[in-house]
């Protein structure tokens, strides 16, 4: 994960945690992350997660929404990176929040799909986006890599609701696709980014975002005026040559004391200052100022006389 995406869940779980509003967060970690394990007819319930933060953040929502205290079992993984690993345990009442929360009923088992309560619910979807973002979210940096937001669910039916929810509700223009593992919830805007990041309360997130993506666009914006600028030296230099070389022909050929009044005088300025840009040749023919439009007009002509030559 960037540590931009780092940064936001950082923010996100120093949030007040708002007590009405508890269940809706709380539901989002225990549908997308929870393991319900059943021993001797005992019921308990498992969210293990890498992030400190998000582990104590999962343990207030538990106790703040329900007055259960669960456990928080601090493990160390064997693997390769061996990270710490933060298990929080829920023991008591847990068919009870189950039911609650709308995640698994004795009669139709696990619920897949986001209760209709906090679909309708303004509030209640920024917490569960808050949650869901937390619990299977990420973001790429703005400044180093395309604007990318995600969230990731096992379910299809998950999944839809969360497009539902960013686009009914917050019109965010997301889009899904479907992974080898699951499924996907995608914003490719900037503008969509941002607007997430402010829905779910990483304000200063938000704020980062903005001033790294205006920075990037400005760099962009700079990058594609120099550029034009060098392909429009480039182009000018090719004319110019392209001309120096016709007036060449003719002086070589028939002399330039042969053109037409007007076209010796601007055959004798572009020989003398191949530098020119049209525009500055307009200002400085011996009859002018004329019209840029003057100036390849005579220049056309210069053209076809040099070719008739060249025949």
């Amino acid at each position: 994960m960037s540590s931009y995406a780092s940064d936001v869940k950082k923010e996100l779980t120093s949030l007040k945690i708002h007590p009405e509003h508890a269940k809706a967060e709380l539901a989002a970690f225990l549908r997308m992350n929870g393991v319900l394990n059943i021993h001797d007819h005992q019921f308990s319930l498992d969210i293990v997660t890498e992030n400190p933060a998000i582990a104590r953040r999962i343990f207030s929502l538990i106790k703040i929404a329900f007055k259960v205290e669960p456990l928080l079992i601090v493990s160390r993984k064997m693997k390769l990176k061996k990270n710490n690993q933060y298990l929080v345990r829920l023991q008591q009442n847990v068919r009870e929040i189950l039911a609650n929360l709308e995640i698994w009923t004795s009669q139709d088992g696990f619920l897949t799909r986001i209760p209709q309560r906090i679909m309708t619910s303004k509030e209640g979807a920024m917490s569960y986006l808050r949650g869901a973002f937390l619990a299977g979210g990420s973001v790429n940096n703005p400044e180093t890599s395309r604007y990318h937001l995600e969230i990731y669910s096992t379910y299809e039916d998950h999944d839809r609701d969360l497009l539902e929810i960013m686009n009914q509700t917050f019109f965010l223009n997301a889009k899904t696709t479907k992974r080898r593992r699951g499924y996907i919830v995608y914003l490719k805007e900037a503008e969509k980014i941002g607007d997430f990041l402010h829905i779910v309360g990483a304000l200063n997130a938000m704020l980062a975002f903005e001033d790294l993506r205006i920075m990037r666009d400005m760099r962009n914006s700079v990058n594609r005026l120099v550029n034009c600028d060098t392909a429009n030296l480039k182009k000018t230099a090719n004319a110019a040559a392209k001309q120096v070389e016709d007036i060449k022909i003719i002086a070589k050929r028939s002399g330039i004391e042969n053109l037409p009044e007007k076209l010796q005088g601007l055959a004798h300025l572009r020989l003398d200052n191949p530098e020119l840009s049209l525009k500055e040749l307009a200002q400085q023919v011996p009859d002018g100022p004329i019209s840029k439009s003057g100036v390849n007009h005579r220049f056309a002509k210069i053209h076809e006389i040099a070719e008739n030559l060249r025949k």
